[in-house]
């Protein structure tokens, strides 16, 4: 009975006190090891923390107690030759709401825009930017409050807890549209910025350069970044005085080769014509006058353009965002023929004293198509002399077919035609230079003797910039020494630091192989405003003056006719007139395209002469404080 019990389990056997010991001193100690692995193991990790991780985790600590706050760099500033003031930085005044002391935000921005005005653009950028800000930091709404404005908002400041006027530094631009096209203007960094712009170096900042000078020199006109060092609480609010501050530095100043009165002058003598000027120094390749019309207020762009305006300047006809200076295309017309005159006395085929006769028509061997002359019934016997000063057509007909179009843009490839030039700006076109290759790359078509012909006298598939045949007749001026057109004269780095002038570029190779050759054009462009197609131009100028007028047809095609781009039929041509003066030791070379005009003579050959007479009083006094000082070097050009 007793072990059917037993087998059933109604009874546990007795246990063994000596095994019972034994297991649980087994079980003791490995409960012991492993406390004294883990504690081992927590000392190793609390020792590598402590030890070899000590830098990395104190820096975090102070990181989350100790805020390091950007300082921006007060931008520089941009000036004239003479130090007239083109761009500065001037105090101005924002709306600011901070949105954590603000119950209703959308409720509040309605009524403040009832005493201030406020635009949907104003609200749009508003809330762009509150994504990147902490709600207890303020962020602007209006930018560049009026006077009258600040006012009004005083007088309600009560009404509006967490909205206050805060003090600021924006970008001006005194100038205004005389400079818009060479200065440019700053805008707020927007996302396409950001991706290009190194995140420390622009810490804090809000601007960065856009458009011309203000964009290729965003490096020096930056500075550099400072900060200081701030205690906060756990919501990184600051909390007492700031613990330390490394002031920025501030960008450097620039002096651009401009002068602001010639500046001025040239703008005035298109009397809101279309169009484009350039004049440069030809010893230096200094750019004295860079002029693109119509223009624009850059102002408005600085804290972000409003949208009607915005809109306004892109469908303006005259199309005044577009830098005609630098993207304008321009057929030359007879601009060119100084230089294919040149050419061919370059390479052999004509001497000055050859002639040609000019019938009224050329004719290419074995064709029946007539080339025509300006004049009907042709000019009779010319040379080049003469073929430049009457601008004949027949005489540069002759000599481009004589040359081959292989040669012929090979020899305009040395003043610089269909590339850029190199300024320093941004977003300089190529133009087109007539060639083989260019036209099997451009059309995949062969070329044609006709299509040579025509480019002889600017042309056919030719295309130019303004800033592109300045260069070109700067080199020429300079009898074939080029010289890359440039803005920037001098730096100034720092408050108190001296001008310091650019050193000059290193010589390049002259592009004309004999001087008598140079002496030759030069006599014929002479010879243009003494009794050629711009004669009297010169009338009381005290310098000779070099020059050549530019006529050029230009139609666009709509549906299957065709019909002149301008507006009156009497302008219907592209004009231009290059010059230099004084003729024999050139200071200044003038370039001025019209997109509408009757003749290079009759438009655009009377700005350049009222150019001319801007430059000339500056121009004699510089001479005259040479002969003072003792020698040409006595002053800076």
């Amino acid at each position: 009975m007793r072990r059917s019990r037993v087998r059933e389990g109604r009874y546990k056997p007795l246990k063994e006190a000596r095994h019972e010991e034994a297991l649980f001193r087994r079980r003791a100690l490995a409960g012991f090891l492993i406390i004294v692995a883990c504690l081992v193991a927590l000392g190793v990790r609390f020792s590598f923390l402590q030890i070899e991780r000590h830098d990395e985790f104190s820096a975090r600590s102070e990181a989350n107690r100790v805020l390091t706050r950007p300082l921006a760099p007060a931008r520089g500033l941009i000036y004239d030759r003479n130090g007239v003031l083109l761009a500065e930085n001037v105090a101005a005044f924002r709306l600011e709401i901070t949105p954590e002391q603000v119950h209703d935000l959308p409720a509040t921005i309605a009524r403040l825009g009832e005493v201030v005005p406020i635009s949907d653009d104003d609200v749009e950028r508003f809330n762009a930017l509150r994504k990147s800000k902490r709600s207890y930091e303020g962020t602007p709404i209006r930018l560049k409050l009026s006077e009258e404005e600040i006012a009004k908002f005083s007088v309600n400041r009560w009404a509006f807890p967490g909205v206050d006027v805060v003090p600021y530094l924006t970008r001006s631009y005194p100038l205004g549209e005389e400079f818009a096209h060479t200065v440019g203007y700053v805008g707020r960094i927007d996302e396409a910025d950001l991706g290009k712009l190194d995140k420390g170096d622009y810490a804090g900042t809000t601007h960065v350069g856009k458009t011309g000078i203000e964009r290729y020199y965003e490096d020096r006109l930056h500075g550099e970044v400072g900060y200081e060092k701030i205690e906060v609480n756990a919501d990184h609010r600051p909390i007492g005085e700031p613990l330390g501050r490394v002031a920025p530095k501030p960008g450097e100043n620039l002096y651009l080769s401009i002068d602001a009165r010639l500046q001025e002058a040239t703008e005035a003598a298109f009397e809101g014509r279309a169009g484009a000027a350039v004049a440069i120094d030809p010893r230096t390749g200094e750019v004295l006058a860079m002029v693109s019309v119509p223009s624009f207020d850059p102002n408005l762009f600085v804290n972000g353009i409003a949208s009607v305006d915005y809109a306004a300047l892109l469908d303006a006809e005259d199309k005044p965002l577009l830098n005609r200076l630098l993207r304008g295309n321009y057929a030359p017309g007879s601009t060119m023929k100084p230089f294919v005159g040149l050419g061919g006395l370059e390479l052999g085929l004509r001497r000055p004293e050859d002639t040609v006769l000019s019938t009224g028509e050329f004719f290419i061997p074995g064709q029946s198509r007539a080339y025509r002359d300006d004049v009907r019934g042709g000019q009779g016997r010319v040379d080049l002399v003469q073929a430049i000063a009457k601008s004949v057509n027949t005489y540069f007909y002759s000599l481009a077919l004589d040359m081959g179009i292989d040669r012929f843009s090979g020899f305009m490839s040395r003043f610089g035609f269909g590339q850029p030039t190199g300024i320093d700006l941004m977003g300089e076109g190529s133009g087109v230079l007539p060639s083989r290759e260019w036209k099997r790359g451009r059309f995949n078509q062969a070329w044609y003797p006709g299509e040579t012909v025509i480019a002889g006298i600017g042309q056919g598939y030719w295309v130019v910039t303004p800033l592109q045949l300045a260069n070109a007749v700067s080199t020429l001026a300079a009898r074939g020494v080029p010289h890359t057109p440039h803005l920037l004269r001098a730096v100034q780095r720092g408050v108190d630091a001296r001008i310091e002038p650019l050193p000059p570029a290193p010589p390049r190779k002259n592009v004309i192989e004999r001087a008598a050759n140079w002496a030759s054009v030069q006599q014929g462009m002479q010879e243009v405003v003494r009794s050629g197609t711009a004669r009297g131009i010169d009338a009381g100028f005290p310098y000779p003056i070099a020059g050549k007028t530019g006529t050029a047809e230009r139609y666009s095609r709509t549906g299957t006719e065709w019909t002149s781009i301008s507006a009156s039929p009497i302008e219907r041509h592209q004009v231009l007139f290059e010059a230099f003066t004084p003729a024999d030791d050139a200071r200044i070379a003038v370039i001025v395209a019209l997109e509408a005009g009757r003749s290079g003579a009759h438009d655009a050959a009377p700005i350049a002469r009222k150019i001319l007479d801007a430059w000339l009083p500056g121009d004699q006094q510089r001479q005259a404080e040479r002969v003072a000082g003792g020698g040409e070097g006595a002053a800076s050009p």
